[in-house]
C-alpha cells in the first residue's frame, strides 16, 4: 500500500496549519477546506486539492498548483493511487 499523502506534505510547501511558512504566507486554503475532508482519503482538500482555486502564488517561488492538473505530479499519484473517478472527482477546475 503507497502512503496517501495530502498535497503539503508531498510538496513540502510548508503551509498547512503549523508549518514553515503558514505564518509569514498564510495557510493555504486546501488546509482548511473541511468540506472536502476524507475525499481521497486526505485531510481538507489535501488529496482533492485542484477544486481549491489558487492554492499557491506563482510568484512566490514556491511549487504549488498552476491550474495544470493533467501535468500535476500530486494529481497524477492520486489518480494512480485511487485507481477510479468517481462522479468527476478528478475533473480538474482551476483556469
Amino acid at each position: 500500500m503507497t502512503d496517501r499523502l495530502n498535497c503539503w506534505q508531498f510538496r513540502n510547501c510548508g503551509r498547512e496549519k503549523g508549518g514553515l511558512l503558514a505564518e509569514e504566507l498564510g495557510v493555504c486554503p486546501v488546509a482548511t477546506a473541511l468540506k472536502y475532508d476524507g475525499i481521497n482519503h486526505g485531510t481538507g482538500a489535501g488529496r482533492y486539492c485542484w477544486k481549491i482555486a489558487k492554492t499557491l502564488p506563482v510568484e512566490s517561488g514556491l511549487q504549488g498548483c498552476t491550474g495544470q492538473c493533467r501535468t500535476c505530479e500530486f494529481y497524477t499519484r492520486v489518480l494512480f493511487e485511487e485507481q477510479e473517478a468517481v462522479n468527476g472527482q478528478f475533473a480538474c477546475t482551476i483556469r
